[in-house]
């Protein structure tokens, strides 16, 4: 199981076959002589990568954002989400996206949480996290994992 915070810096955690959790951030910003589409190839390399590494992947979650805090942000988050859809078809991996608030409210208590609460709740089931993408993430998974139930 796969959960995503989609991003230029994309948080991630996994739970593998063992229900060991691994989670970390990556960045896809594109280097300076590199046209913007290369952060998407890249994270389709990304993908494919974990995918080998964890031997399959069955279900893959995302963060579902609907409001962004600039036009720059939305484009490169509908491109990621458009790589990463498209992947998940051509595997036939079954995919979700959940609201921002759904996450959050399962991880604080709150559908309105700052980082940091998303952070330190995260840092209290035992995940030493500092980064909030890489949080947000580790939040995603635990709310998908709780929908197993």
């Amino acid at each position: 199981m796969l959960a995503l915070d989609l991003g230029t810096t994309t948080g991630w955690a996994l739970r593998d076959r063992e229900r060991q959790i691994s989670h970390g951030y990556t960045s896809f910003r594109p280097n300076r002589f590199e046209g913007g589409g290369m952060r998407f190839l890249r994270f389709k390399r990304w993908l494919t990568e974990i995918k080998a590494i964890t031997g399959d992947i069955h279900a893959v979650y995302f963060e579902e954002v609907r409001r962004h805090a600039g036009v720059d942000a939305a484009h490169i988050y509908g491109g990621l989400m458009a790589t990463l859809t498209a992947w998940c078809e051509h595997h036939d991996i079954p995919y979700q996206g959940v609201p921002v608030g759904t996450i959050k409210k399962h991880a604080t208590g709150k559908g309105n949480a700052g980082k940091d609460e998303v952070i330190a709740a995260m840092q209290v089931k035992g995940h030493p996290v500092t980064d909030d993408n890489e949080a947000d993430a580790l939040a995603l998974l635990h709310w998908a994992m709780d929908q197993e139930v």
